[in-house]
């Protein structure tokens, strides 16, 4: 029959306390020999068992006290040491008050008390010691044993107190694979010395060096406090090894659970991999832009429309309203807020298309939001290729609904969401996403402050480039790359979603707002890095693959057109652009002609393609259809 645990408990923790009780009865005995100056029994032998009756409960008493029976000792560190030591002086201050005051007819040496006190507690730290270590020996060769092609040999970036964690786990944990071979820092004082027994043997420029010399398998980068570029240097210096590379999270995260430091080791995060540091919006000025007010998303289940709507959430709105054609996110999205927000977030969740005018108008009607975030739209570009009819329906006509439905219902305030392909189109998302941006600035002045704001690529978004290059490389490989030089501008979906909240709150109408991207990535660069990031080596592991231009891709994108005037905004993010005033009068007669194309389903596809971008180009002089 199996013993239960906590019996095993109790049997360890009595086990301790016998053998302390004869450590502190040997040593008593000894300090007590000695004293008598080498004799025992030349004294009353009563004495001798006298005082012995005191110090033995006396010491295991104050050492129950003090919790040193309830420390796990497999993993002690410097504290329980120092509290068996102070409870050790605390028994001999004890015993010594005791025995003077009860005992007075046998007096004994100052130097006795003394000599038993530091003996004594000389012994019960030492046999807490030698078990540890005795301990540390066995998991050591027990980590050894587990050679295997399972076996990681380790190297750790960054030697301080996360560092330490992570050792003392990785030798508590043989299981985990993983044989720390040494260390790097960048702090010179440190290189030469050991933490945790392991060699700190250079600093991040030597990271490639030692991962030949040590055959390195895992390279983990422990430094919760750095910002995103300084990750970024070490996983550039990371990437010339070949080796995987795990990190611990931000110190904001570290101590967010109670996972354990192995647990908490991740892959990479996109901002990390481009060294993006997340930029800083003027909260107090968002939360009095929305707390108290109504505030309607449409999309609100797509990856932009979602982190749109966790924002706007946590800054207290009076009411979030979330349209939504897909059920399916719409449900995910509500799910997680009631979850996070409970009563506290008054929440309603519709499900209905921006192509249907009066189910919009009904709907603002019946909410009445201030602020209407236009984040529907069809944006992939290769199936706006094939299906430009519906990228004219969804994109130009569900914004002209919806923004119409705004000013019939009187919201004071909305922001459609626009792309950097919008400026001097090659595709039909594009071109349709820049007609949006016209109906804007036409419908601007109506009673509602119109506006747009303008992006590039979202870092994470559905189908974005980096969780495509993670799922190729997870599935070996190829990874594909349209062409060598093809470059993008990337944005975090977070900080995207910020500043055009941001860019909402500053609005007075016609505006059409650029974010700064930053610098453009060079796409193939991006994928030979997430490849040795991975631990593979590319052109032997894993292939890259240039497939060619798709239809409607450009190799370089643009955010602000000649035509555009950048003005800058208090916000260093963000910018202004005022194109050339549009006339609703002048637009509609061709949104007309351009509905009745893209709603004729008798004409062939192809023909249908070619009208369409015969119209397109007429409202749009700039578009140069790229058929690929």
């Amino acid at each position: 029959m199996k013993t239960p645990k906590f019996i095993k408990a109790h049997l360890r923790e009595t086990l301790l306390v016998l053998i302390d009780a004869v450590i502190v009865t040997v040593l008593y005995s000894f300090c007590y020999y000695i004293s008598r100056a080498y004799t025992v029994f030349d004294s009353p032998i009563h004495a001798y068992l006298l005082h012995l009756a005191v110090i033995l409960p006396v010491y295991l008493v104050v050492l129950l006290a003090m919790g040193v029976y309830r420390s796990l000792w497999s993993f002690a560190q410097s504290r329980e040491y120092f509290i068996c030591t102070i409870a050790s002086m605390i028994a001999g201050a004890v015993f010594f008050l005791i025995t003077r005051i009860i005992y007075h007819n046998y007096p004994l040496p100052l130097y006795f008390y003394l000599l038993t006190m530091c003996t004594i507690a000389i012994a019960l730290v030492s046999e807490r010691l030698v078990y540890r270590l005795l301990r540390d020996y066995s998991i050591s060769r027990k980590c050894h044993g587990h050679g295997g092609k399972n076996t990681r040999r380790v190297l750790i970036v960054g030697c301080g107190d996360a560092c330490q964690l992570l050792l003392n786990e990785i030798k508590s944990h043989p299981e985990s694979g993983m044989i720390p071979v040494c260390a790097v820092d960048n702090d010179a004082g440190k290189v030469g010395k050991s933490i945790g027994g392991v060699n700190i043997e250079g600093t991040d420029a030597d990271i490639e060096r030692l991962c030949r010399k040590h055959r390195v398998d895992l390279i983990i980068v422990a430094i919760p406090s750095a910002n995103n570029k300084q990750r970024a240097n070490i996983l550039d210096k990371c990437a010339a090894t070949g080796c995987a590379v795990k990190l611990l999270p931000r110190l904001t995260d570290f101590y967010s659970d109670n996972s354990t430091c192995i647990q908490k080791l991740r892959d990479i995060t996109p901002e990390e991999l481009l060294g993006r540091e997340p930029v800083t919006i003027d909260n107090c000025r968002l939360s009095a832009f929305i707390k108290g007010r109504c505030v309607m998303v449409t999309g609100g289940g797509g990856s932009i429309g979602s982190e749109l709507c966790r924002q706007i959430a946590a800054y207290a709105p009076s009411k979030l309203v979330i349209v939504d054609i897909y059920e399916n996110n719409a449900y995910e999205v509500q799910q997680e807020l009631v979850r996070k927000y409970g009563k506290d977030l008054d929440l309603e969740v519709y499900i209905g298309s921006v192509r249907d005018y009066d189910r919009m108008l009904a709907l603002m009607k019946r909410t009445k939001p201030f602020l209407v975030v236009h984040a529907a739209a069809h944006k992939h570009v290769p199936l706006m290729e094939v299906s430009p009819a519906e990228a004219v329906k969804n994109n130009i006509f569900g914004t002209l609904n919806t923004a119409r439905a705004a000013v019939k219902a009187g919201v004071s305030r909305f922001v459609m969401i626009s792309t950097d392909k919008a400026v001097n189109p090659t595709n039909f998302m594009g071109a349709t996403k820049r007609v949006c941006e016209l109906i804007i600035e036409a419908m601007n002045g109506r009673g509602t402050l119109f506006s747009a704001v303008r992006f590039g690529n979202v870092l994470g978004s559905n189908g974005s480039v980096i969780p495509l290059f993670k799922k190729q490389i997870e599935e070996g490989g190829p990874v594909t790359v349209t062409h060598e030089d093809i470059i993008r501008y990337f944005m975090t979906i977070p900080e995207a979603v910020a500043l055009v909240l941001a860019a909402a709150s500053m609005a007075h109408g016609g505006e059409i707002f650029v974010l700064d991207m930053g610098e453009p990535v060079k796409i193939i660069d991006l994928a030979r890095k997430m490849i040795s990031l991975s631990g593979f080596e590319v052109g032997k592991d894993i292939e890259i693959k240039i497939t060619g231009l798709r239809p409607g891709e450009k190799l370089y994108e643009e955010l602000l057109m000649k035509e555009d005037g950048l003005a800058a905004t208090e916000n260093g993010k963000i910018h202004i652009g005022r194109p050339a005033k549009a006339s609703l009068d002048t637009l509609m007669p061709k949104l007309d002609e351009l509905h009745a194309i893209a709603c004729d389903n008798d004409t062939a596809p192809e023909k249908i393609a070619e009208m369409l971008e015969e119209k397109l180009c007429e409202l749009i002089p700039t578009f140069h259809h790229n058929r690929g």
